[in-house]
């Protein structure tokens, strides 16, 4: 368990790497993701994994469910998650815009709100998720003979990929326009929902997961289907209206699970006692941090986006030139961090640490 659980640590460091990345190149290089493969072919898994792991470490299963714990549950996310993201988005509204009230309203009335839609989304997650457990623990106290849990969160997963497809059906999509959805941001609910009861459901059954992830055949299996709907989502476009979205939608199912193999695999590198585990795993108890603090980091160099877009097709250079410059993004939030966490007060009210 302490092994699976510092590999688990990389894999969200290197995954919080890769958020910043794609900003480094979305809102540093001021340029769209889709002029370079290497970023829209990291957009394909990166928030679904973020997603995956989160849902992964949600299964808690020694936790009871009962009314008092649940609530205290809930109240601990509120304040971890909401607290510091509007402390942080107005901060960063106030900063960088002007003037303030007016783009405040719009944030608000945009699902991404001004990029700090993740931790209110994955709030609205969790409390999906807690009530069907509570829920289902109590059912199965009063009929003891039934096992609720998995059944229903099958359901929810069913559920889930339904909601995505209809942000793509041609005639319901208008649905994720409506100022409700909006504001509450459901429509990301709706993108990534699946890949949160996805790694929930990885968890409860771990050891039979760890089987197939073994098998000799799931793995080039993932590959080849990850090559083909990459392929054709990125470069041959062959079908078209209401399949246009199965190939993304395969490659990210792929991608991710060929990501959690691999960081399993060798799940020696990503120890403590090595300097990429360490590294990775440092990034990874902290992506609260990162996540909130990198949007006063990002650099603006045009330049080099106009450079990308006039010489596309460098994915190497692409990928080394955002990374780099995400690294030392990175490097800045976690300096900034351990200075706010010097006061106890700001450490758990802008960070959730006790």
């Amino acid at each position: 368990m302490k092994q699976r659980l510092e590999w688990l640590d990389a894999l969200r460091g290197f995954t919080m790497l890769l958020v910043v990345t794609n900003h480094v190149y979305d809102m540093s290089f001021v340029t769209n993701p889709k002029y370079s493969m290497f970023m829209s072919l990291c957009l394909l898994f990166r928030m679904p994994l973020f997603f995956f792991i989160s849902g992964f470490l949600a299964y808690k299963p020694s936790f009871a469910w009962q009314p008092g714990e649940t609530a205290a549950l809930i109240g601990k996310k509120f304040r971890v998650q909401v607290i510091p993201t509007l402390v942080f988005m107005t901060a960063f509204i106030a900063l960088s815009t002007k003037p303030f009230w007016s783009f405040m309203e719009t944030a608000w009335t945009n699902s991404l709100k001004a990029g700090y839609w993740f931790t209110l989304v994955l709030l609205e997650m969790f409390l999906i998720y807690y009530a069907a457990c509570f829920v289902c623990t109590r059912l199965e106290k009063r009929f003891p003979q039934v096992r609720l849990q998995t059944p229903v969160l099958l359901v929810l997963w069913l559920l889930a990929l339904l909601a995505y497809i209809s942000l793509y059906l041609p005639g319901i999509t208008s649905w994720r326009l409506d100022l409700w959805a909006r504001i509450s941001s459901i429509t990301e609910v709706a993108r990534y929902f699946q890949f949160f009861l996805l790694g929930n459901l990885c968890h409860r059954y771990w050891p039979q997961v760890q089987r197939l992830l073994d098998s000799p055949w799931l793995f080039p299996l993932l590959v080849a289907v990850a090559f083909l709907g990459a392929g054709d989502y990125l470069r041959w476009h062959n079908l078209r209206l209401y399949w246009a979205n199965l190939p993304r939608t395969l490659a990210m199912y792929s991608l991710v699970m060929i990501i959690v193999a691999f960081f399993r695999y060798y799940k020696e590198w990503f120890v403590r006692e090595r300097r990429v585990g360490a590294a990775l795993q440092y990034v990874g108890v902290r992506t609260l941090d990162v996540y909130l603090l990198h949007y006063f980091f990002l650099p603006v160099l045009p330049a080099v986006g106009k450079w990308f877009k006039a010489n596309p097709h460098n994915f190497v250079l692409e990928g080394v030139a955002a990374l780099a410059l995400a690294l030392l993004v990175v490097a800045f939030c976690l300096l900034t961090s351990h200075v706010l966490r010097v006061s106890p007060f700001l450490k758990k009210w802008l960070f959730g640490r006790e």
